[in-house]
């Protein structure tokens, strides 16, 4: 359906556009929406007489952002570990709790044990807290399966996920996850047998955008990781990976010679070779190498994490908050990660930033200034969020 036309005005607009501001902030400005896109932006004095016809909706010098992307969840899943959250609190490291028969290998067994209707609905009051805070976009991965029926029923509520509510949903295939104890001591052979074959049962039913996977001491190595990327290959997905969280074992230069979207986490990140939330529920103390980041002109991508164990949080504006206080990154650099370069880490190119040609995904503000998203904790200042151009 033709979305309405309409002229936003009395309005500041963070395109997150390079530039001399680092928003590319234009004051006093007007956006014209029609047919789902922004068809024009810029200062309202110049705003061209072709648009002289069209509804005015004034925004009371509101701040209009892109609307933000979560491009980093594992929202749908069973159960919670809420138990294991006291046992960190008294000591166990993650990696403990994992080698004890807990972390993933818990919400697996919880996992398999919901219908799809049960992970859906699961969800959905995760999902409509990050939809209230201006979020459009949602990644959601599988993982908790770790067998190819409960993997695709994952996949399968994620889809209807993006059907039961107003936001896009990108899913990432992640069965390279943990091994399941049935396989336990034998990863090579849960890789061939079922995280390959699942895949391409997964792509036929059209489930998958990326292909994720956790390269880790107490995941896969570098070799396993690459054999599924391999597999993705060949399905013509692009992959994505959990690298460098608790150890470097080079997870990052695989996702590199891969072209990967994305390399997530990074803590253990070194010269050869970032998730706020995570780093915070495990009381991790090595932070992401920012500067080398920085310096070698790496896109940062900010994200929730949401998990239900290591980061159960589905506050995106609070992940910039950390993203700022414990890494040191700019407000402007979190804006950006949860908007502009988001988006590339999802491979999308018609969203994340306020230019003509851009899907009219909008998130509207109660603040004065862009730095205000990251500068508050707690508080949410969404005043609307605009999504195809509809307001």
């Amino acid at each position: 359906m033709q979305q309405p036309s309409v002229v936003l005005t009395s309005l500041r607009a963070a395109t997150m556009r390079s530039g001399a501001d680092p928003y590319g902030l234009i004051e006093d400005a007007a956006i014209v929406l029609a047919g789902g896109k922004i068809a024009w932006l810029g200062m309202q004095a110049h705003l061209p007489g072709d648009y002289a016809a069209l509804p005015v909706r004034d925004m009371g010098g509101r701040l209009i952002t892109p609307a933000l992307i979560d491009c980093h969840t594992h929202v749908v899943h069973g159960g919670n570990r809420a138990t294991e959250f006291e046992m960190r609190l008294q000591g166990a490291s993650y990696e403990e709790v994992a080698r004890a028969g807990g972390g993933i290998v818990s919400t697996v067994t919880a996992t398999r044990k919901a219908s799809e209707d049960d992970l859906a609905a699961a969800a959905l009051p995760f999902v409509d807290a990050m939809i209230a805070e201006g979020v459009a976009v949602i990644e959601i991965k599988s993982g908790y399966g770790l067998e190819q029926d409960t993997e695709l029923r994952m996949l399968r509520a994620a889809r209807r996920i993006g059907q039961l509510r107003p936001v896009l949903v990108r899913t990432s295939y992640l069965a390279a996850h943990a091994v399941p104890v049935e396989y336990k001591g034998r990863a090579d052979a849960y890789i061939d047998q079922v995280c390959i074959p699942a895949l391409y049962s997964a792509h036929v039913e059209g489930l998958v955008d990326a292909v994720d996977g956790f390269c880790e001491g107490i995941a896969f190595s570098v070799a396993q990781i690459e054999r599924v990327f391999q597999a993705a290959q060949s399905l013509g997905l692009p992959v994505k990976l959990h690298a460098e969280q608790l150890s470097n074992l080079g997870g990052a230069a695989l996702a590199a010679r891969y072209g990967a979207m994305s390399a997530d986490h990074l803590e253990y990140l070194d010269e050869a070779g970032v998730l706020p939330g995570a780093f915070y529920t495990l009381r991790e103390t090595r932070m992401p190498p920012i500067d080398l980041l920085r310096q070698h002109g790496v896109l940062m991508a900010v994200a929730t994490d949401m998990n239900p164990g290591s980061s159960p949080m589905t506050s995106l504006l609070l992940a910039m908050n950390m993203a700022c206080t414990l890494f040191r990154m700019t407000p402007a650099e979190a804006l950006a990660g949860a908007t502009t370069h988001a988006a590339r880490a999802l491979g999308l190119t018609d969203r994340g930033r306020l230019a003509s040609g851009q899907i009219a995904d909008l998130a509207v503000w109660n603040c004065g200034h862009p730095a205000e998203l990251a500068y508050r904790i707690g508080f949410n200042p969404l005043y609307q969020r605009i999504i195809g151009g509809v307001l």
